[in-house]
């Protein structure tokens, strides 16, 4: 039986719709609980630093450890406005420097200082958060990014915190085709072609 084809190395896949994408976060409960009930950060959440938004549901749960890391007990979907998302793709610079991608060094410091997002790309992972032979996508954003994105961009927060731990016990307990019919529907999300995410090419199986 042929082995199914593993996603590009490099490629957005998220839970969207026509207007919106859903990126993960975790928190503590006492920033995490008042956001879900209210559908929006609190103006306890820090809106001058860097915040760093996940499309990827299994590399937040890599991240956060299944919600038990201190301070991040409490997992978020955030769902914001893709217009938004594409702003900040479109605006953002590689986290890293590339050789062929940036002209030197030194223009790749000059255009991560100016740019409201980063893009970086972190090896995606299982149900058991086993390394995965293709990347996922971490978006962080700072500045004008990081307000817009609390004030503006946010069209809903919820706490899918319960969803993780079923999600966790069931694949702790071997079951791991109940719990991936849990995980949300991942998929494909077109890039703005301004965007610093690479081409897509496929990953080595």
């Amino acid at each position: 039986m042929t082995a199914p084809t593993p996603p590009p190395t490099h490629q957005i896949r998220a839970l969207h719709t026509d207007s919106t994408v859903t990126v993960y976060q975790a928190y503590s409960a006492a920033l995490g609980l008042p956001a879900a009930r209210d559908g929006r950060f609190p103006p306890a959440w820090k809106r001058d630093r860097m915040t760093w938004i996940k499309p990827s549901f299994l590399w937040m749960m890599y991240r956060c450890g299944w919600a038990t890391k201190e301070g991040q007990e409490t997992v978020l979907a955030v769902e914001i406005t893709r217009e938004g998302f594409d702003w900040a793709l479109s605006n953002a610079e590689l986290s890293h420097y590339e050789r062929g991608v940036h002209p030197d060094r030194a223009t790749w410091q000059r255009g991560l200082r100016r740019a409201p997002a980063r893009v970086q790309w972190d090896p995606e992972r299982d149900l058991h958060l086993n390394r995965l032979p293709y990347r996922s996508l971490q978006l962080g954003l700072a500045g004008e990014a990081a307000r817009l994105y609390a004030d503006e961009w946010t069209v809903s927060v919820r706490d899918v915190t319960p969803q993780a731990r079923e999600i966790h016990e069931l694949a702790r307990a071997g079951r791991n085709d109940a719990a991936a019919r849990l995980l949300p529907a991942e998929s494909p999300y077109p890039a703005p072609t301004a965007s610093p995410v690479p081409a897509p090419t496929r990953a080595t199986p």
